[in-house]
């Protein structure tokens, strides 16, 4: 094995061939792990100077058969040096990728991420159970801590009906009703071709700040960085089969538009833009988002359904699996202090945030209970 550290974007770029020939011999791999998800990260997001992507070779024949697309990050609070993922905030699962039938490779790539970060912590987020970097923890030498991080929630990839079957049987027909009327109003759906996907990409973009328009937006979806990263990564990976762009119309116009990540494993709804109108309808966007995608999800033969990161009430009413990323540091010897400090601060903040969700949810309960003294007074308090 030959390891190497690529520092240049351009040559980054350069890269993606036979980037995209690992990806497919690496059946962990995510969306988010495609070289065309990272490299366009890259061009919107990356700093001059922090890249730091970790090769690893076969020394006979250069194959690559290992890779972690990492980089320098600023400290933060702490003046812990880090090295971390590419992909940020947007990017719901993290990963490295290995050559499945490569088992030495994960050591290797251990090896050479342990000389890319000289002096620094290696600081994971993110990575979902049953990631190749959890054989890169296996094979590390050093200090290492595993905590958790979001949490995201999974159904099984299987039709409709089935998914129905889920949910208590008074819920489940009033699901059928909603959808009845959404058929009766001729809301159809397209999936669109490579060719198209930058205008459809506009159009949904577009549609989501209209969606939630004074309900406070996340911010980066409204930039133009996060509009240029789209444009660049989603096409290739429709075309390559890692994405899929659906529009809804309704009378020849666009009121929805959809976008699905897709995996050799599992497909994720990454973001969509509905018409305020749909609502005005009585349209339940959120169960003609889930039909549309359990259909095309089962049909792939993929085995999961993922809502990705976020654990929002509507999507509970589907009885998901909670499933926990992980966070993996990382570190040599001489610098177990610093992941140690690192550790102790993630856990402090874990625990404040924690402290902040039980009283809001406190706090919403104390509101049901006055309002049900209220109704149970005659609406006197």
């Amino acid at each position: 094995m030959r390891g190497e550290i690529c520092r240049d974007g351009g040559e980054f770029g350069r890269l993606g061939p036979e980037w995209t020939e690992l990806y497919g011999r690496c059946a962990a791999a995510t969306p988010f792990q495609s070289h065309a998800w990272l490299h366009s990260w890259w061009l919107s997001y990356g700093r001059p100077g922090a890249l730091r992507v970790v090769l690893v070779r076969r020394a006979g024949d250069g194959v690559l058969v290992g890779a972690a697309a990492l980089m320098r990050a600023a400290a933060g609070p702490l003046p812990v040096p880090v090295l971390t993922q590419l992909g940020g905030a947007i990017t719901d699962f993290t990963d490295v990728l290995l050559d499945d039938d490569c088992p030495e490779a994960a050591r290797a790539l251990a090896e050479a991420m342990a000389r890319a970060a000289r002096g620094a912590v290696v600081d994971l987020r993110e990575v979902r159970p049953g990631a190749a970097a959890e054989r890169v923890w296996a094979a590390w030498r050093g200090p290492r801590r595993r905590l958790a991080d979001s949490s995201c929630l999974e159904l099984p990839a299987v039709p409709m009906e089935a998914l129905l079957e889920r949910i208590p049987s008074g819920k489940a027909q009033r699901v059928r009703a909603k959808l009845r009327k959404l058929d009766a109003l001729g809301v159809d759906q397209r999936i669109v071709p490579g060719p198209e996907v930058p205008d459809a990409l506009r159009r949904l973009l577009s549609l989501h700040q209209l969606q939630w328009r004074g309900r406070g937006v996340t911010a980066e979806h409204t930039s133009e960085r996060f509009a240029r990263h789209l444009a660049r990564a989603v096409r290739p990976m429709v075309e390559s089969g890692d994405a899929m762009v659906t529009e809804f119309r309704l009378g020849g116009e666009v009121v929805c538009a959809d976008l699905t990540l897709m995996s050799r494993r599992l497909a994720g709804g990454y973001l969509y833009g509905a018409d305020p109108e749909l609502r005005a309808r009585k349209v339940d966007v959120a169960a003609m988002l889930l039909r549309h995608a359990a259909r095309e999800t089962s049909a792939s033969g993929r085995a999961t359904l993922s809502m990705l990161r976020g654990t929002e009430p509507y999507k509970h009413h589907w009885r998901p699996e909670t499933v926990r990323n992980q966070r993996l540091l990382l570190a040599g010897r001489a610098t177990a202090p610093l992941l140690w400090a690192r550790a102790g601060a993630a856990r402090a903040r874990s625990w404040a945030a924690g402290q902040v969700r039980e009283r809001e949810w406190l706090g919403r309960a104390w509101e049901r209970v006055t309002r049900r003294r209220g109704t149970a007074d005659g609406g006197g308090g």
